[in-house]
């Protein structure tokens, strides 16, 4: 896999960063003993605060390139919802930590942007070997 990351404004340009980003927020790490997949997102949601701050402003990068994307205002204001929602209730203590295992908003927002990658620039697809 290419880990070179491209920096055009092309849907496929952006659909390889969003999808880099989604990776590395909510997938990148395996809990030892289990199949249960992690990223950042949670990992940053144990910082109080700063944490959760940090990581609604790495999911808000993945809104904006929706917004590069051209995607209409109610794909974006759901994105952002879905960023908002994971911050407030993951910055609550403990229970905000558990909920960060569980509601993974940027894999929700990269289903969104595939959706809508999917009809408006099918060119953009990649069919995973």
């Amino acid at each position: 896999m290419d880990m070179e990351l491209p920096l055009g404004n092309d849907p496929v340009s952006i659909r390889r960063r969003v999808e880099a980003m989604e990776r590395v927020l909510e997938r990148s790490f395996v809990l030892p003993g289990t199949n249960q997949q992690f990223g950042l997102d949670a990992l940053l949601g144990l910082v109080p605060i700063a944490g959760d701050v940090i990581s609604a402003m790495l999911g808000l990068y993945i809104v904006w390139e929706a917004r590069n994307l051209g995607m209409s205002k109610w794909q974006i204001a759901r994105m952002t919802a879905n960023v908002g929602f994971d911050a407030v209730v993951g910055a609550v203590p403990v229970a905000g930590d558990l909920f960060d295992f569980a509601f993974r908003s940027n894999s929700r927002n990269l289903r969104i942007i595939r959706k809508h990658l999917d009809k408006h620039h099918p060119h953009t697809r990649v069919i995973d070997g």
